[in-house]
């Protein structure tokens, strides 16, 4: 049987345009999510939540492969889709990259809509059993509907972002929309393997 492959089943929302924003979406889609709070550099709790969804998603890709946890029903072989980063203000506001440290955050990661928070849970029990009690951060199991956004895609460091949402920011005022909600990136690229001028980022925000 094929695998499922979420850039396949949801080409629009994990690929975008480097040239000119669009406006996309996004349906209602389930994720595991992992909140936070603070700049994601030399941060253990975000760097905990990423090794969190890796850990999770690659335990159920194995094909529930452990003799005490019961293969779900429809299950399939999946990729494991790019991890996905929301990112607003303490007070409530949208991102300001001036005061990072006041940051808010929620990591995601989009799900199989044959996955269950069971299959969550005995997938993260699996993962404590090998690594230990404290290898996994609180999570959650949430059905999530972005709606309609505004997307591109931005090449190049983290650090200048700015220039792509200044693009993404004119491209809703002219198409009669304006941003808001939180900030939305989706990571295509390891920066741990990537030059930083490669990195590849979708970002996208929700508009009215």
């Amino acid at each position: 049987m094929e695998k499922f492959d979420f850039k396949k089943a949801f080409k629009h929302l994990f690929s975008a345009s480097a040239k000119k924003p669009a406006i996309v979406e996004v349906p209602e889609c389930q994720y595991l999510m992992i909140d936070g709070a603070g700049y994601p550099q030399n941060n253990a709790a975000f760097e905990k939540a990423m090794q969190t969804v890796y850990s999770i998603m690659y335990t159920l890709k194995m094909g529930w492969k452990f003799e005490k946890y019961e293969r779900p029903y429809g299950y399939v072989d999946f990729t494991v889709p790019p991890p996905e980063g929301l990112w607003w203000m303490a007070d409530g506001s949208q991102m300001d990259l001036l005061r990072k440290s006041e940051w808010r955050w929620i990591l995601l990661m989009m799900l199989p809509d044959f996955f269950t928070k069971k299959m969550l849970d005995d997938g993260a029990e699996a993962v404590r059993e090998k690594k230990g009690a404290d290898a996994i951060a609180p999570y959650r199991f949430e059905r999530w509907e972005e709606g309609t956004c505004v997307q591109m895609m931005h090449v190049g460091p983290y650090t200048t972002e700015e220039i792509t949402i200044e693009k993404m920011d004119s491209f809703a005022a002219d198409e009669g929309f304006k941003m808001q909600g939180k900030h939305h990136e989706i990571y295509l690229s390891d920066p741990g393997r990537t030059a930083q001028e490669k990195l590849k980022t979708i970002l996208r925000q929700p508009v009215s």
